[in-house]
């Protein structure tokens, strides 16, 4: 079953984040995830704050506990967004540098002249130049933002 899910595309697209900058894939994974969970804590901490005003509470803590997750809300999406550029400018790099090196480490040209390879070498440029398909840099954010909907974001 591992193996199956290792073999799929978006296993290993989401592999390769890490070596592109492994830094910026961790930040743009911890903000998916705070994106997915503070919905739920939002509904919590409103929650609580009723329960303060019904009980007749202090209602210092409740309120700072909901503004500071209701700012986190607002701010996450942009922040998450530019990571996400970021992230995909740099795996779009990383990426075109292992299709350099793969282009020109073997010795001589032959293997530039494969006809399985002519069509296959010019769809990474095409791709990045959104002929068929946002470039990466967009491309993260759309990630992003539809796994962070799966999560419970809205």
């Amino acid at each position: 079953m591992f193996r199956r899910l290792r073999e799929r595309n978006e296993w290993k697209f989401f592999g390769v984040l890490p070596k592109a900058d492994r830094a910026l894939a961790v930040v743009w994974w911890v903000v998916l995830v705070l994106r997915g969970a503070l919905p739920a804590a939002f509904a919590v901490a409103m929650g609580a704050l009723v329960g303060a005003v019904q009980r007749g509470d202090s209602l210092a803590g409740p309120v700072a506990f909901g503004g500071v997750i209701f700012v986190l809300l607002q701010v996450l999406t942009p922040i998450h967004q530019a990571v996400g550029a970021n992230l995909g400018d740099r795996t779009a790099a990383w990426l075109y540098d292992r299709l350099t090196d793969a282009c020109v480490r073997p010795p001589g040209m032959g293997h530039l002249e494969d006809p399985r390879l002519t069509t296959d070498l010019p769809a990474p440029r095409a791709f990045d130049l959104a002929m068929t398909g946002p470039p990466l840099a967009l491309s993260m954010d759309l990630f992003g933002s539809g796994l962070a909907k799966m999560r419970g974001a809205h």
